[in-house]
């Protein structure tokens, strides 16, 4: 059965710290593969700023060169508001032959039981818990049927946002080594966060 990583986000823009959280869940989990999921209306976090089109584009870009990376659109493809639970279950009903997991940040594990539906959520994947040395994952206080289905994987500190990188390109400065080159001349030629 292959096993399969699920990072969904806004990627407004993708930068190297979601590339770099990718790769550290795959190597911990020993992954076949990270799908990134961009999302169209997310349930906790402000609309994105640049379109569907160029969100996917950006991905598209900056994962082109790595064969175990994909994008995956299906919450681009449905209306209204996110949920992962939906977007699971829509992907294991697709492909009954992979076993996935849903990769998560440490500032996200303690959020976990507050995730809509997460009995059904922790019964249909598990999770992997990013953890940065400066910010470890707690998950004391998490209930037991997630801990159950928490793994841990370790990533250097990265100190890169996608509302700095926005805001950096707004103001005329610098973004090069925040984002893969190929990003970076997408945000240049279509002229995006300039506003």
């Amino acid at each position: 059965m292959r096993k399969v990583g699920l990072l969904g986000g806004t990627f407004d823009p993708v930068h190297n710290g979601h590339l770099l959280a990718a790769q550290a869940a795959c190597e911990a989990a020993k992954l076949d593969e990270v799908w990134f999921i961009p999302t169209l209306s997310p349930p906790h976090k402000p609309q994105p700023g640049e379109s569907s089109d160029n969100r996917r584009q950006m991905l598209e870009e900056a994962i082109a060169t790595n064969p175990a990376f994909r994008v995956e659109d299906i919450e681009l493809q449905r209306e209204g508001t996110s949920y992962t639970i939906d977007t699971v279950t829509a992907l294991q009903e697709q492909y009954p032959d992979i076993m996935f997991y849903w990769i998560v940040g440490s500032d996200m594990v303690k959020d976990l039981p507050n995730w809509r539906k997460i009995n059904e959520l922790a019964e249909r994947l598990s999770f992997i818990g990013l953890e940065r040395p400066d910010q470890p994952a707690d998950d004391t206080m998490l209930p037991v049927f997630i801990r159950r289905r928490l793994l841990r994987a370790s990533m250097p500190p990265m100190g890169i946002s996608s509302t700095d990188i926005r805001r950096r390109v707004k103001e005329g400065r610098s973004i090069r080594y925040m984002l893969p080159e190929t990003v970076i001349d997408f945000i240049v030629r279509g002229h995006l966060y300039e506003s």
